[in-house]
């Protein structure tokens, strides 16, 4: 295909929502850390640009090439993470880095895509049976999320761990599963519960008993979810301007430049501004179940939809989250959270949209 053609089959709504989200990230990153670290927003803008510079010229290559390796991409995810469990850094008591020096980066971010990739390619690759999967069928992409999520919850990173699970309940429920067969995985997860809740940490326990009533420990575990209201509340319909916010200049709402940008966001840009961010986050993710729903080939459509969920998930978690309706577990917002390794990934999962899309007709 010539490189005019290419041109006119990349999906310029896509790239341009992404843009202006990311844009938008900087400038609030910009907000909550210009009076007391300014690296923060030029390290984001440093990232933006090594992230465009690396997935535009990358969409000449066909997708369909990391079927072929996708297996080798996840067995690589799996290495860095074991690396990260044991010789990474440490850092707000989570070993979740790896440090080459110059940099650091999350190996748990890129796995996501990772494991996207490999589930798309066992799924793509079953005999589709009109009756759904079964226990059979499942068995394999059950050990493909489960290797991942136990060592990112090893770390401890409990948000990213749960993302895992988000997305692999998406994709096979997609992908059709037998109704025994979800009675019988409901029932075991139901099961595993009391497991899952010994294992957690104590301010892990803490914050999921505080999400029930954040006033119980309002200085405590519940503190993150009552400043974060107070601010989206402060914010009104128009919003106090452009670093006028008080919430995190302030040092009032922790994690302000990271898990909980939105509230920062919301007092400064009001209902409006809010509104209109999380309208841009509806739009892509439509249009990403559009690409699924159009690609030309099985990988293709769960490789759209895997990454569509993981979009997905991390927004509806993280608002969830900041506005009180779930627990505090620490999942960052696309594209507007500080964080290279983060927006790499959700870079990457972008160009893995484009890439599908402007090849739905080419055969």
């Amino acid at each position: 295909m010539t490189r005019n053609r290419y041109l006119a089959q990349i999906d310029w709504l896509i790239f341009t929502i992404t843009l202006l989200l990311a844009l938008v990230g900087i400038s609030c990153i910009y907000s909550a850390t210009h009076t007391f670290e300014p690296a923060f927003y030029h390290k984001q803008l440093y990232w933006l640009f090594i992230g465009l510079v690396i997935i535009v010229p990358a969409l000449v290559i066909d997708y369909l090439i990391l079927e072929r390796f996708a297996y080798v991409i996840y067995g690589l995810s799996l290495i860095t993470l074991l690396f990260a469990l044991f010789f990474g850094k440490t850092m707000g008591g989570a070993q979740r880095w790896i440090s080459l020096g110059f940099i650091s980066f999350q190996p748990s971010e890129f796995a996501k895509v990772a494991f996207v990739i490999a589930l798309a390619r066992n799924l793509s690759s079953k005999q589709v049976d009109p009756r759904g999967m079964g226990w059979k069928e499942l068995m394999v992409p059950a050990v493909l999320v489960l290797l991942p999520f136990l060592l990112v919850a090893k770390q401890p990173d409990l948000g990213t761990a749960l993302i895992f699970l988000f997305i692999f309940s998406s994709m096979i429920l997609i992908s059709k599963v037998r109704l025994s067969t979800l009675v019988s995985l409901a029932a075991a997860f139901a099961a595993m519960v009391p497991v899952g809740w010994w294992s957690l940490k104590s301010y892990q326990k803490a914050r999921l008993l505080s999400f029930l009533d954040p006033t119980m420990d309002p200085l405590g575990s519940g503190y993150h979810t009552l400043q974060s209201k107070i601010a989206i509340g402060s914010g009104g319909f128009f919003g106090k301007g452009f670093t006028q916010g008080t919430q995190g200049s302030l040092m009032f709402l922790p994690a302000h430049h990271t898990d909980f940008i939105f509230p920062i966001l919301a007092e400064e840009w009001g209902f409006v501004g809010s509104v209109a961010v999380l309208a841009l986050f509806l739009i892509l993710i439509m249009r990403g179940i559009d690409t699924a729903a159009n690609s030309k080939d099985r990988f293709g459509f769960l490789l759209a939809f895997g990454i569509t969920s993981m979009l997905f998930w991390h927004v509806i978690i993280n608002i969830g989250m900041i506005m009180g309706f779930l627990p505090v577990v620490g999942v960052p917002l696309p594209f507007l959270s500080y964080g290279g390794s983060f927006l790499l990934t959700m870079l990457i999962g972008i160009w893995l949209l484009m890439n599908i899309r402007m090849r739905r007709y080419i055969f």
